[in-house]
């Protein structure tokens, strides 16, 4: 990169520093007066004490001392993105909101999130992930927060201030971090049979995605749609993956962490940056009354899916994000969702945890933001028109003009005025579903939430063979962290309720010596839920290699003609070659021809890359044989089940890391093998790889 020119310039101190050269912008205070001098405090003399009339200087670190905001108590880890929705008009019948129109183009952002960890944590951890959308629509702002995770751990709200202080680290010594591998978590969960779906998924490899461009997003509860009319119709929202699903396996994600615990930023930014714009499909869930009457479960029970089996995904447009952020504070980190924020044409349900998410979002806001203005924040702000009579507090950036700030009024012109019914000018204003209310107050827990075991069972029924392994690798992990036996054996008493191979796999992973018996269920587990194929990641991984990356390894002398084919394989593919070497400063191919590295070896391992090529020369296969990283290289890669593409010289490098090669180790070298090791690498892992992970 050309640095900037720089020329010396006088102090008040008698030094020098260094500005850049050329026109640059006059730097000023916060209030637009000109600085003369950002390099020295005001003083009585050069050794003086420092002088109290130094506004520059106070105004600087007063800024700099309350520049912290206060992180959100969970999702605090979280990454942004701007983009845009476009309807396909599916849903034009079933909603009078304008976003759903067929060819709108709605600006959007969205902020991808990790729960529990604070917002110095790694991108890695296994937990549930944000998927918050926001839509600027010509009817106001419409936020579906939701997760990466259709259900929740609770049914109630009231219990959310204890989950969140269970999961979290525990009080006394502040760890552990942004996991819930600890006593507290695994305490309040064994105490709450009907978090035991949830823990499926999170127990999956559905809480440690390869990428948020990889993840499903889903809106967890049951929304109204209702037309202008007034009818209205049930639905569930979906965000498809136009890449597929993919997830990482616990090991390699405990080296992503070590490696970069920015992984999933520094993915979502450079794809965005690269044009690789990250892709999903909104789906819905459609149905109506009489479905949700037959429906073996409760639809305004957060802990419960609709299978959609039973009731299709309809895609209703696309979500494309295709621009980073210009500065993170001020967007990523300043943006406020609420599920409270609907549109016309969209409305609540009785689920009992929305009805809470909408009381504690909007109150979160005041804490975090600092003022009931935070809707001034460009991030925040509508991009339709704002008029109302809500004035003053901190930080207001428009008050009402002229003398009305109050309604009704008698004062005509162009004071804002509610809007019942359509006008030629104006759509009809909010109008909530008349749904019929009746109840005496109670504080009581409806009996068709009871079933806890039989949707946790589906899930863990519905996965391979492999993600099963890996669901009760989780659990003995997670429970190994447990130092009180008693909640081992407790959460062994619910496994026993979703299936015995699993409970059996826990208690001998544990080696728990009082094997307990099921815990008393408030409704038996159902037998009869038939598997479905759409839980499983490997089921929907991709269908193709695209967005993906290639770490190749090479040395000084790696083969000209196999490193231009991989490249051009890789290329053709939509995916990215990311060329490793032992120096940074790069390296020579066969034909003399000097490369840049994108990484040094040490900094580079095979844990952030999909799938690797090892292609060094004769004598680089020597000298990487000697080197610990470079057998680490190729050990990770194939315990971690990827595929590896090999020039013949790398047989020396395998031989030294103990490595035997199997059919997802594919030759690199002769034409058209460029082009058969990316065929490969569409399956994304090679599963057939017997005991790697062992």
């Amino acid at each position: 990169m050309t640095q900037p020119k720089t020329s010396p310039v006088e102090n008040t101190g008698g030094e020098t520093h260094q500005t850049a050269g050329g026109k640059s912008p006059v730097l000023t205070t916060q209030q637009g007066v000109p600085v003369s001098d950002d390099q020295n405090t005001l003083r009585a003399g050069p050794r003086g004490p420092a002088l109290l009339e130094d506004f520059h200087f106070r105004e600087k670190m007063f800024h700099f001392d309350h520049e912290r905001i206060p992180e959100r108590v969970v999702h605090a880890r979280g990454y942004g993105a701007h983009g845009y929705f476009e309807s396909n008009g599916l849903l034009e019948a079933a909603s009078r909101a304008a976003v759903f129109k067929k060819g709108e183009k709605t600006p959007a952002f969205v902020r991808f999130s990790t729960v529990a960890g604070n917002k110095g944590s790694a991108d890695l951890g296994r937990d549930v992930r944000g998927f918050a959308t926001k839509f600027y629509t010509k009817e106001g702002n419409w936020d579906l927060v939701g997760n990466n995770i259709p259900v929740f751990f609770i049914q109630d709200p009231i219990k959310f201030p204890d989950m969140v202080h269970a999961f979290k680290d525990e009080p006394d010594r502040g760890f552990p971090q942004a996991q819930t591998a600890h006593d507290n978590a695994w305490d309040f969960i064994s105490l709450t049979p009907e978090s035991m779906h949830m823990v499926m998924w999170v127990m999956s490899d559905r809480a440690i995605p390869r990428s948020f461009r990889f993840m499903e997003g889903f809106g967890v509860h049951t929304f109204r749609l209702v037309t202008a009319e007034g009818k209205s119709t049930f639905v569930k929202f979906h965000w498809k993956p136009k890449l597929g699903l993919q997830s990482v396996v616990w090991n390699e994600a405990v080296k992503i962490n070590g490696a970069d615990p920015d992984f999933h930023r520094r993915d979502l930014w450079d794809a965005i940056e690269q044009g690789a714009f990250p892709e999903w499909e909104l789906g819905v869930q459609l149905f109506d009354d009489a479905f949700a009457d037959k429906f073996a479960f409760d639809v305004l029970d957060p802990t419960k899916i609709i299978p959609e089996e039973e009731v299709p995904v309809q895609v209703a447009g696309r979500l494309v994000l295709d621009r980073n952020v210009d500065n993170f504070f001020l967007e990523t980190e300043q943006v406020a969702f609420c599920t409270q924020n609907v549109v016309p044409g969209i409305d609540f349900t009785n689920d009992p945890l929305l009805q809470g998410r909408n009381f504690s979002y909007l109150d979160t806001q005041l804490k975090r933001l600092g003022s009931p203005n935070f809707t001034h924040i460009p991030i925040n702000a509508p991009k339709c028109p704002v008029m109302n009579f809500q004035q003053d507090g901190h930080m207001a950036m428009r008050n009402p003009k002229g003398r009305v700030n109050y309604e009704p009024n008698s004062w005509s012109g162009a004071t804002p005025r509610e809007e019942p019914g359509p006008r030629e000018s104006h759509a009809a204003g909010y109008r909530s579903f008349p749904a019929a209310v009746e109840g005496t107050k109670v504080r009581q827990r409806s009996e068709t939430f009871a079933d806890h075991y039989s949707q946790a069972r589906q899930f863990y029924v519905s996965q391979t063979d492999i993600e099963k392994q890996h669901i009760q690798n989780a659990l003995v992990f997670e429970l190994s962290k447990v130092n009180r036996v008693d909640i081992r054996a407790r959460m062994v008493g619910h496994l026993l309720n979703i299936d015995q191979g699993l409970a059996d796999a826990v208690v001998k992973g544990l080696r728990l010596k009082d094997v307990p018996k099921p815990l008393p269920a408030a409704r038996p587990t159902r037998q009869d839920l038939k598997p479905s194929d759409k839980l499983s990641i490997i089921k929907n991984g991709p269908k193709n290699f695209a967005g993906r990356k290639v770490g190749a390894l090479v040395t000084d002398g790696t083969d000209a003609d196999v490193l231009a084919a991989l490249d051009k394989a890789v290329k053709a593919e939509g995916a990215t070659l990311v060329l490793v070497a032992p120096e940074v400063g790069g390296f020579k191919d066969s034909a003399g021809a000097s490369h840049d590295a994108h990484e040094k070896l040490e900094g580079g391992p095979s844990v952030l890359f999909d799938a690797v090529a090892v292609i060094p020369s004769k004598e680089g296969a020597a000298l990487l044989a000697e080197l610990p990283a470079a057998r680490d290289f190729v050990a990770d890669a194939y315990a971690h089940r990827k595929f590896v593409g090999y020039s013949p010289a790398a047989a020396a490098l395998f031989e030294k890391a103990g490595v035997a090669r199997d059919e997802g180790f594919v030759p690199l070298g002769k034409a058209g093998e460029a082009d058969a090791f990316i065929a490969a690498c569409r399956k994304v892992r090679f599963w057939g790889r017997a005991g790697a992970e062992r």
